[in-house]
Order: C-alpha cells, then sequence, then structure tokens
C-alpha cells in the first residue's frame, strides 16, 4: 500500500513505520519538520509538510492520523487547550478535505483517539458501545471532537477505525520513560488512592493491530486499544516496582496533584477501565495480555 501518516516521528510512529516498510508498504510522512523525519528514517521514508501540496490525483491507499501536541507538555490552561484541540481536530478536518477532493480515495483510515473519551468511570466496565454520558471534562471533549472530525470521511465511503488508545508501555518513550528514574530511586509510589483503572497496551500489539486493521476490510468503527487486563494504579506501581527491583512507598497525594497539575490532573487520577471487545471478537490474539511480562520486556537489558 502507499500510506500516509501524521504524527509519524512520535512515539508510536517511531515503532509504527518501520513496521510498515518491512511488509512492504511505501510511506509518506506528513510533518512541519522534514528534517526531523529525515533523522528518524533516512531516506526510506518520504516527507510531506503540508496537505496543500497534494494534487487532486495524488492517491493514497490509507491514511494513518496520529497527529496531537504533547498531552502531558504543560498544564491546561486555555491557551493550551486551543493548541491540543487544533493540533488533532483541525489536522483531521483537513485529511478529510484531502479525501474529499482527492480523485480516488483511500480504502482506509485509521485515526487516534484515546480512552479519555470515557471520562472518569471508576469500576465501570467499558466496552466500545459503553454508553457515554456528557462528561464535564476536557479529555472527553478533545476525544469526542477529534473523533467527529474524522468519521466524516464516512461520507466519502472510506472505512474508518477510530483507536481509542490506552497508555502504551514501549521502549525509549511513553508515559513510563519518566517514571523509570524515580522508581529506580526508591521514589515510586501510588497516585492518589491507586484504585484507578490504568488500561495499557504493549507497543508491539499496538503495532500489529494497526497492521490488522489496515489489511481486513471487515474492520471498521471503534477499537479500544487496550490490552485485556487493565489494571489498577496500585497493582502498576507495585509491578514496575517489582521488575525493577525497588521498593515503592511514596503516595503522591491526590490533592498534590491537583494543586500541581490542576484539570490534568484528571489523566492521572481518572478510572477507565477499558476492554477491547471488537478486537477480541475479530480474533485479534494480544502478544501482552498480562503487565508484568510486558514490562519485563520493556526494561530487559
Amino acid at each position: 500500500m502507499k500510506i500516509l501518516v501524521t504524527g509519524g516521528t512520535g512515539f508510536i510512529g517511531q515503532s509504527l513505520c518501520p513496521a510498515l516498510l518491512s511488509a512492504g508498504h511505501s510511506i509518506t510522512v506528513l510533518s512541519r519538520y522534514p528534517k526531523k523525519v529525515f533523522s528518524v528514517f533516512g531516506e526510506q521514508i518520504h516527507e510531506l509538510n503540508s496537505l496543500k501540496h497534494l494534487a487532486d490525483d495524488a492517491h493514497f491507499d490509507a491514511i494513518i492520523n496520529f497527529a496531537g501536541a504533547p498531552i502531558f507538555a504543560s498544564k491546561w490552561t486555555d491557551e493550551r487547550k486551543k493548541v491540543l484541540l487544533a493540533s488533532r481536530v483541525d489536522i483531521t478536518r483537513q485529511l478529510v478535505e484531502f479525501i474529499e477532493r482527492a480523485a480516488t480515495k483511500p480504502a482506509v483510515f485509521l485515526s487516534g483517539s484515546a480512552i479519555g473519551f470515557y471520562g472518569d468511570q471508576g469500576d465501570t466496565i467499558l466496552e466500545e458501545s459503553a454508553s457515554v454520558s456528557e462528561q464535564d471534562d476536557f479529555g472527553h471533549h478533545l476525544c469526542a471532537a477529534w473523533e467527529q472530525a474524522a468519521n466524516k470521511a464516512k461520507e466519502q465511503n472510506v472505512r474508518v477505525c477510530i483507536l481509542r488508545t490506552g497508555l502504551v508501555i514501549g521502549k525509549h518513550g511513553g508515559f513510563l520513560q519518566p517514571m523509570i528514574l524515580p522508581f529506580k530511586l526508591g521514589l515510586g509510589g501510588k497516585l492518589g488512592s491507586g484504585t484507578q483503572w490504568m488500561p495499557w497496551i504493549h507497543m508491539d500489539d499496538y503495532v500489529a493491530i494497526c497492521q490488522a486493521l489496515l489489511n481486513n476490510n471487515e474492520l471498521e468503527g471503534v477499537f479500544n486499544l487496550t490490552a485485556p487486563n487493565p489494571v489498577t494504579n496500585s497493582d502498576f506501581t507495585r509491578a514496575l516496582a517489582k521488575q525493577l527491583k525497588r521498593p515503592a512507598f511514596v503516595t503522591t497525594p491526590a490533592w498534590a496533584l491537583n494543586l500541581l497539575l490542576g484539570e490534568m490532573s484528571q489523566l492521572l487520577l481518572g478510572s477507565q477501565r477499558v476492554i477491547p471487545k471488537h478486537l477480541l471478537d475479530s480474533g485479534y490474539q494480544f502478544k501482552y495480555t498480562e503487565l508484568e511480562a510486558a514490562l519485563e520486556n520493556v526494561l530487559q537489558k
């Protein structure tokens, strides 16, 4: 396939794009920083710095959309929220506009989202069909707007897959990386009560699922990209401490996280007990179903 990828130089893209190349696909990465595309991937991958440069007769068999400013980079001020929304929703709208004018439409559009769509749901088990009442938090509104923009591609008879992504466990980046040093120093511990659920997924499974969604014409709609066995924050803390052979007794109280991070603390204290029902129903077999094995793989030297 000829595949256009946005966010290709990010944490997930740096694992997915080489895997797609190995599978024989031709990859073009949309990025405002062409030099970064070259430094990460070399000459194997084409770079594109603007969708405006694509003629109407430009053709891609698939589009994968991971574009978005880092969610944890700074506190969620009103200005930062605008940046987070624009970097996801605006680029998604531009991709759909390209699809609308393209003489030959892509067959499939994979577009990112996050488990934050569900808001704070406590211990409720959340499959893709779970009803979500109006959530009064920015994470939900961000994901809902992002998904709504992507679903417009359905009007062009394009197969759309929405990827509600959990915490991705991988090497050299992601949410795990800044946690390793504090835990190694014995400063790790649970966040708040520790009872909040943390849906996770190993990078190998994430990449394999994206490839499965590209190749199976029967799969469309919303998919929870999480392992079948989510864990609580307390369980995650114990598992990471065990892998690093360190104690983890330092609890960060919820009030401190709220004071330090403001509204963004929802990402750490909110609870989503997410299950990947659509993937399991499709027959996908996870390589990593248990957190301990996933952490051992990523942290091994």
